[in-house]
């Protein structure tokens, strides 16, 4: 079977990619050699994306120093965007949430405050938002978007009065 560098457990765009099982997720996560890997394969596309892990227990990230080169390859080419979605999943599925969190306020600051990958942006909001598995981090990074949105009478990703008078 072909595998997948990010596997999860729904069909991706290589349809003889079968899923991950549950079973297979747990002995993954199980499995000292696979998570050293995954995370080498997660710092490898990160470097491909011009960001660097600062801090691998937290998860912390920030801009490689050829962030503009890849930056303006995540502009032009869309089809990223998809391969992001896929690895916040598989992030969630192997356990490492806050890492998921990090990466998606990674891409809201960078769309829109520094406001450096603006052809990311609907992507950041539609989808990579939604990976959060974390209901609370969730509300937490809605909250950051709404603050830093422009318009913010046009974000449409949360109800405002709630969006108001969160804390």
């Amino acid at each position: 079977f072909p595998f997948r560098l990010f596997p999860l457990r729904e069909h991706g765009m290589n349809w003889r990619a079968r899923p991950l099982t549950c079973r297979e997720i747990q002995a993954f996560r199980k499995s000292k050699e696979v998570m050293d890997r995954f995370i080498r394969a997660y710092k490898l596309m990160l470097g491909f994306y011009g960001i660097h892990l600062v801090n691998e227990e937290t998860g912390e990230l920030k801009r490689a120093e050829n962030w503009r080169e890849r930056f303006e390859n995540l502009n032009r080419f869309s089809h990223n965007n998809l391969r992001i979605t896929r690895i916040l999943k598989c992030l969630g599925e192997m356990g490492y949430e806050d890492y998921q969190v990090h990466l998606v306020k990674f891409f809201l600051t960078e769309t829109l405050v520094e406001e450096t990958l603006p052809n990311v942006k609907r992507s950041a909001l539609d989808y990579f938002l939604f990976t959060v598995r974390s209901k609370e981090k969730r509300r937490e990074l809605v909250h950051y978007a709404w603050q830093h949105f422009r318009p913010q009478s046009s974000f449409v990703w949360g109800p405002r009065d709630k969006l108001r008078k969160y804390r």
